[in-house]
């Protein structure tokens, strides 16, 4: 996958990613949405429509039409 577009152009699917609408390539994987997003790998959690996936599953997760992803941020303190 290349990039994200912000148009809503032939040949995207949207997903909702941490509340926001986000268009994407098809076939497009949990590890695109981290990648274009610019969170690298550690210290970060992603769900798909609710459900944990884990990291090693990421490149090969691919996401659909409508999926709600949540990109979650580990925070250090108390």
């Amino acid at each position: 996958m290349d990039k994200a577009t912000g148009a809503g152009g032939r040949g995207t699917m949207t997903l909702e990613v941490n509340g926001k609408t986000l268009e994407v390539e098809p076939g497009a994987t949990v590890a695109d949405v981290v990648v274009l997003l610019g969170c690298g790998p550690r210290g970060v959690a992603v769900a798909v429509n609710s459900e944990l996936v884990c990291r090693a599953a990421w490149p090969s997760h691919a996401l659909g039409e409508g999926d709600r992803v949540e990109v979650l941020h580990a925070v250090a303190g108390g």
